[in-house]
């Protein structure tokens, strides 16, 4: 899936980031971006977007309006199910463990 950077290719930037880094940073960025082929904007852009991303998706607080929250509790309370297929794919091992 793609993060909000790479979803706004051809956008016209009109906001402005002014970071100071030190000189090894400033190299470290300069190789990934150059290894990646992207623009050291293109690739602090899109670094800094996955990890907002993450950030906001890490969250343990969210909202919900009184319907969904009510369906929420509703799926928490369902007693599980057993998925005989799911089960008989956990007795075998995983193809990096053979």
């Amino acid at each position: 899936m793609a993060n909000v950077a790479e979803r706004e290719k051809g956008v016209t930037r009109t906001a402005r980031f002014g970071l100071r880094a030190t000189r090894q940073q400033e190299v470290l960025i300069r190789r990934a971006a150059e290894a990646t082929r992207k623009s050291v904007t293109e690739f602090v852009l899109n670094s800094a977007c996955i990890a907002a991303e993450n950030a906001l998706l890490d969250q343990k607080l969210f909202f919900a309006d009184h319907e969904s929250w009510r369906s929420f509790l509703d799926a928490l309370e369902r007693p599980a199910r057993i998925k005989p297929r799911l089960g008989e794919l956990m007795r075998h091992p995983a193809p990096w463990e053979e």
